[in-house]
């Protein structure tokens, strides 16, 4: 399983303590250091069965101040895609990449139902 963070987000810190205490095994990656493809974003934007729009960290200062929040609706999937992958900023976090799912953003009762067992 792959966990994505940006590790100065306290959200992302709140949710590793979280899997750490769970006792659940991954592999950390930085969103920034390095930046999910285009490629993977639609691969786990099709296995999550979200809308695209979910992948996008709406409440990050880059987000608004590129105004994406009046420019998304008229871009293409793949542009989004293309702009996601710019920028690990942009990117919702943090996300867990398993084999038969994704989670995006931290939802501890989610979180509790796919990861617990």
């Amino acid at each position: 399983m792959l966990f994505i963070e940006y590790p100065k987000c306290s959200t992302c810190q709140k949710a590793k303590k979280w899997l750490d205490a769970h006792g659940v095994s991954y592999v950390d990656r930085h969103i920034v250091e390095e930046n999910p493809t285009a490629m993977e974003l639609k691969q786990w934007h099709e296995k999550s069965g979200l809308p695209l729009k979910k992948f996008f960290n709406t409440s990050g200062m880059l987000y608004k101040e590129m105004q994406l929040k009046d420019k998304l609706p008229n871009m293409t999937e793949t542009d989004q895609y293309e702009l996601l992958a710019s920028n690990g900023m942009l990117v919702k976090r943090p996300l867990i990449v398993a084999d038969d799912y994704i989670l995006v953003g931290f939802k501890e009762a989610e979180w509790m139902d796919k990861l617990v067992k």
